[in-house]
């Protein structure tokens, strides 16, 4: 199994009365990434975190931010968490008319462009971005709740991004999330997943525990 899997903790499952410590918790226990939900109650059926919350987790913690953005027309929103503290934003196709311009925006910020599919948007989206990001996320449930069953399907589906990713852009790591769990982690690496957020699978519970058990379940 190759070693370089990173886990990116999903604040969106931690205790928000502890959300600080909760990240150092993580971070001390070798986490790679934080990653930040952020949702608007329209792309989504639910409300999240915004700016601030990027930018009092920059404050507590040295590991990059990315700012997986749930929200309609999410350019509107870029330089907001470019100034917050955010290291990389992650947007959806399914959320603009115009995603190119969005992950342009994100780049000429200075920051890492992610490009994110729901379950049921076409792989196509990849096939002509991949070029122009730096991280591509499949969705493995659909967004919005965490907590969910990762949708079976979508092991083939990230099969299909790893051979569309390595033939057009052979350096973007492919991050999944939704069900990410130690029954789920090992046929995700399998198949090609190079990120693992993890939520529940982190924070319920003793946070460094639960990393070592996540790591020790796809072999690293």
């Amino acid at each position: 199994m190759r070693q370089s899997i990173q886990i990116a903790p999903s604040v969106l499952a931690a205790d928000f009365a502890r959300l600080g410590e909760q990240v150092a918790e993580a971070e001390a226990a070798g986490a790679e990434l934080i990653h930040i939900d952020v949702m608007d109650g329209r792309f989504v059926p639910n409300l999240s975190m915004g700016p601030v919350v990027v930018e009092a987790l920059r404050r507590v913690t040295s590991l990059p931010l990315e700012a997986h953005l749930m929200i309609l027309e999410p350019e509107r929103y870029v330089s907001d968490f470019a100034a917050a503290g955010a290291s990389c934003i992650l947007v959806h196709p399914e959320a603009t008319p115009n995603v190119h311009r969005a992950l342009q925006l994100i780049r000429e910020h200075g920051l890492k462009a992610g490009l994110v599919l729901n379950p049921g948007t076409p792989l196509t989206y990849f096939e002509n971005l991949l070029p122009e990001i730096e991280q591509a996320l499949l969705m493995t449930v659909n967004p919005g709740f965490g907590g969910q069953a990762l949708i079976p399907s979508s092991l083939e589906r990230l099969e299909r991004l790893r051979a569309l990713r390595n033939r057009l852009n052979p350096t973007c790591p492919i991050e999944v999330d939704g069900g990410v769990n130690t029954e789920t982690a090992l046929e995700l690496v399998r198949r090609g997943a190079d990120i693992l957020v993890a939520g529940s699978a982190v924070f319920k519970g003793e946070v460094a525990r639960n990393i070592q058990a996540l790591r020790e379940s796809y072999g690293a």
